[in-house]
Order: C-alpha cells, then structure tokens, then sequence
C-alpha cells in the first residue's frame, strides 16, 4: 500500500464524509460515526490475501470487545484504497474471497461459530461468525447500482447482528428500518429489492449490493458447519 502515513487518514476521512453527506440513507452508519464507533481500517486491495491477517485480528478484537461491553450502532469498515474498477460480479466474487479466507482464519483459531445463527448461506438464518459474534456484511464500490453502496473505493462493512436484536428488545427496529428505506428511496427512486429480514431470506445475497435475479449460489462454505440455531430476524 502507499507508504504515504496520511494516505490511509485521506480514505478514512473520504470514507467518513462519505457516510456523514446527507443524502447517505443508514442512519445507523451516521449515528456511529457521530459516536466515534465506526472503525474505519484502511487496506491495500480486495483482490489479494494481503490484509486478510490484519482484518481478522480487527474483527476479533471487534467481537471481544462488544462482549465485554455491548453497545449500539457500531460498525468496522475496511476501505481497500488501491482498487477502483471492479464491475458488480467482480466486486461480489472478491468479496466473497475475502469473506472465506477471513472466515478459513476463525476456524483455524477454533473460534466458536455464534449458536445463534446458522453457518449455512441457504439458511435464511444465515449470518458470518466471528470470535463468537455474529456479523452481517455491506459492500461498497464505485460501479455498485445502488447509490448507497457506491464509494470510490471497494469497501466491506461488518455489522454486529445482536445490535439488531437489542433495537426489536427496545421495540425501536422497525422504525429504524422504515427510516433507512425511505431514505433510501429519496436517493435511488426505488425500494432495494433485495432487502430482507433475517428469518426471511438468506441475508448472503444482500452482501454485494448486486441484484441477484433466478438461480444463485453462494460461494462461501464455513468449515465448522454449525448448522442453524435458533434465530431472530435481522
């Protein structure tokens, strides 16, 4: 990656003004950078194992950290600064790549796969797993169709998913969400058609931010193939 110590600070804040503009539609994406809980890691490229290492180590301490005190609206974000033209299916297919090496490592390090979800991308209550949390991926990239994943760089977004339970505990979810869609549709035009609660559909074919027509298959296999739990729907 660029040795420059302020090219990872320009990305970060890019990124940042990115999620704090107006128009931007995930109100919990903005209420995390306001609160200084959206971690933004700068890497080299998505299309290589380079910071795979790394990332996983963040997502680790991620994880133990929201274990020792829960909270909401956090979000870990990593900016690949040195990619630009990626189409939708490229995106998707390395995203994927880094999603399985990151998920091949939390498996090696015997770490548990979280009972509350399911470890199967057929499973509608499919979610990834890490240090034993559960977390639900947003993919950002220049060429994405839909504006609110369309950043200058490739991005992948790690979200807890007991952040979402807690919000239906405190019964504030669901005018969250209608808030984030109908931001949404101010931006786009239309409603993503692709949105789902968890429970309803797999949310692996969210990740991309692609629109998946027909016949899909999800390249991602967790090597613990926990099977699911019971599960909320996030």
């Amino acid at each position: 990656m660029n040795s420059d110590p302020d090219f990872g600070t320009e990305w970060a804040e890019r990124f940042s003004d990115f999620i704090r503009d107006k128009s931007f539609p995930c109100v919990g994406a903005k209420s995390a950078l306001s609160k200084g809980t959206l971690n933004i890691v700068v890497c080299r490229t998505i299309t290589s194992a380079w910071d795979d290492v790394r990332m996983h180590r963040k997502l680790l301490e991620w994880s133990y950290a929201y274990q020792d005190d829960p909270g909401l609206f956090r979000s870990l974000a990593f900016v690949f600064a040195e990619d630009e033209e990626l189409d939708e299916t490229q995106f998707e297919a390395r995203m994927w790549e880094r999603i399985q090496s990151l998920a091949d490592k939390d498996a090696w390090l015997e770490q548990p796969y979280d009972e509350r979800v399911s470890s199967d991308p057929d499973d509608p209550h499919f979610s990834l797993s890490f240090g034993g949390e559960a977390f639900f991926v947003v993919g950002m990239h220049p060429r994405a169709s839909r504006p609110a994943r369309r950043f200058d760089r490739p991005v992948m977004v790690f979200n807890l998913h007991d952040q979402f339970e807690k919000l239906r505990e405190q019964q504030r979810y669901e005018k969250i969400r209608e808030t984030i869609l109908s931001r949404d549709v101010e931006l786009a035009g239309s409603t993503n058609p692709m949105l789902a609660r968890h429970g309803e559909a797999s949310e692996a074919q969210q990740y991309s931010g692609r629109l998946i027509k027909g016949e899909w298959e999800c390249p991602f296999r967790d090597k613990r193939a926990t099977g699911r739990a019971a599960g909320g729907d996030a």
